[in-house]
């Protein structure tokens, strides 16, 4: 008798299968699958601590012009000394292997504009009270006839515009106007930008 109720299971089963299938199909919906996530058209913008709109820079402010720069003499001299002048700086330091083999094809450029109102400013960014024998020696090894001077950081920071490496030069106009600004040296060509540079701005006084 314990047969019947195993049977009777056995045929609802195979009923409720079969019975769909003899009418209408019944699909279980597939699972959508998640679309991508879009990356947002517009990025955020950059921090304005680090990103600076203001473009290059043109020309060097008078609040920088005025400010004391310390010879290596001890002498004291402004870029505003220079008023009326072009000016050429560069930006160097004792330890920067390019800026010794850059200066003397800059002294040679220097020598050919003797007695021409032109200014030869040499600026580095090191500290008086720990790098003045480094530089006091670089400065006699390489014969470096600029207009040597201790710059502040501030200073340099704005003369580099942003361009982390030295060395940089940096032409001026009579009015203080950066004419000409690069970094780096290239062996055997700095020396005849420089001039070409130099050419440029005693040119525009005219």
């Amino acid at each position: 008798m314990r047969k019947l109720p195993a049977l009777f299971s056995l045929a609802l089963a195979l009923s409720v299968t079969v019975f769909p299938q003899s009418g209408r199909r019944i699909i279980t919906p597939r699972t959508a699958p998640s679309a991508p996530i879009q990356p947002p058209l517009t990025p955020e913008p950059e921090s304005t601590s680090t990103t600076s709109t203001a473009g290059p820079l043109m020309s060097v402010p008078e609040s920088f012009r005025e400010r004391e720069i310390k010879g290596l003499d001890n002498s004291t001299f402004r870029l505003s000394d220079f008023q009326g002048k072009v000016v050429v700086i560069n930006i160097w330091a004792s330890w920067c292997g390019p800026c010794r083999r850059e200066v003397p094809e800059y002294e040679k450029v220097r020598k050919a504009y003797a007695g021409r109102n032109v200014e030869f400013v040499g600026l580095t960014g090191e500290d008086r009270q720990t790098a003045a024998d480094k530089v006091n020696r670089f400065v006699r090894e390489v014969g470096f006839g600029f207009r040597v001077g201790w710059a502040d950081r501030d200073t340099v920071r704005l003369l580099m515009d942003g361009k982390p490496a030295i060395p940089q030069t940096l032409v001026l106009d009579a009015e203080g106007r950066i004419l000409s600004h690069w970094s780096g040296y290239s062996s055997g060509q700095s020396g005849n930008r420089l001039k070409q540079a130099i050419d440029g701005a005693l040119d525009e006084r005219r």
